[in-house]
């Protein structure tokens, strides 16, 4: 069964921070949401699984929140509000990850989507469960397995059916920044009969980013030229004024919605606020899903 949502992208805390602050976030989710309309669309909140990648990251990351601690924390503040996140698998031997899973899907997780090692490794590395073989192993304990979906990536349509061959229920996108994903899901409809649920990711880009470049350096992908074109959007989004940076927002979004709706997959959308979630970006998000949205207000 699809899961048909609106996802709101929650990064955990870091621990030092305290109880009350940890949990302010959603607090402000649940508030400006209300404010801007667009809570009882909201279905999930995604809480990714987060670990230690490059030294040159923009901005330092330091402990995390656990995800399911985080999860419990939160879900008493977004009430009606369902779990979606990524788990890494690559460094956690079955039983281990069978335990993990359990104790995630028992607290409410609907979907989890399967990760691997940080890019500075390669596929393969680290002495767990490969997310491709996770989706297999698993089918009977997580009825919602993800897969991450990078359509500017080379040869990702092959590696994409392979994922849904060995058991991926829906792909979750990296965060779109170009209509790139029309001609992926056309030319992956092509050669395949498969029509997982894809979890389309738009993020909202502040001016902070001109200073900072996390979301640049986020979607990096060094010589490719499509992530390349992308970025250079990142950019002019960052610098542009408020009311400019939303068109530009919105029009890629009913591009990406306008070319895939009728291609025949489940569709849901995850929104991310890389820098933390504002009203602007609430108002942004708000008339997005005013185009066109999974749920019905």
């Amino acid at each position: 069964m699809s899961l048909s949502t609106v996802a709101l992208e929650m990064v955990a805390p870091n621990t030092d921070r305290s109880r009350t602050e940890q949990v302010e976030e959603a607090r402000k989710v649940a508030r400006i949401s209300a404010e801007t309309g667009i809570a009882d669309l909201i279905g999930h909140v995604m809480i990714p699984g987060m670990i230690d990648e490059d030294d040159d990251r923009p901005v330092e990351m330091k402990p995390k929140l656990d995800v399911l601690d985080y999860w419990q924390l939160i879900a008493p503040e977004l009430r009606g509000v369902k779990g979606l996140c990524t788990q890494v698998t690559a460094f956690s031997g079955e039983a281990a990850l069978r335990r993990r899973l359990t104790d995630l899907v028992a607290a409410g997780m609907e979907g989890i989507a399967f990760v691997g090692v940080p890019r500075t490794m390669s596929d393969g590395d680290g002495d767990g469960v490969a997310p491709i073989d996770a989706l297999t192993i698993y089918r009977d304990l997580v009825p919602n397995r993800g897969a991450i979906l990078i359509p500017t990536r080379a040869t990702e349509v092959e590696r994409f059916g392979v994922k849904c061959r060995a058991g991926a229920t829906y792909g979750m996108t990296q965060l779109l920044y170009s209509d790139a994903i029309v001609g992926f899901l056309r030319d992956f409809a092509r050669i395949s009969d498969e029509r997982p649920e894809i979890l389309l990711s738009f993020g909202f880009v502040p001016a902070v980013e001109s200073r900072v470049g996390l979301i640049n350096w986020l979607i990096g992908d060094p010589g490719n030229a499509a992530v390349a074109a992308e970025q250079e959007f990142v950019r002019a989004l960052a610098a542009a004024e408020p009311a400019h940076r939303r068109r530009l927002i919105v029009d890629l979004y009913q591009r990406v919605i306008d070319g895939v709706v009728d291609l025949g997959y489940p569709l849901s959308i995850h929104f991310e606020a890389t820098y933390g979630y504002s009203a602007p970006a609430f108002d942004t998000f708000a008339e997005m899903l005013g185009y066109w949205s999974p749920r019905a207000p």
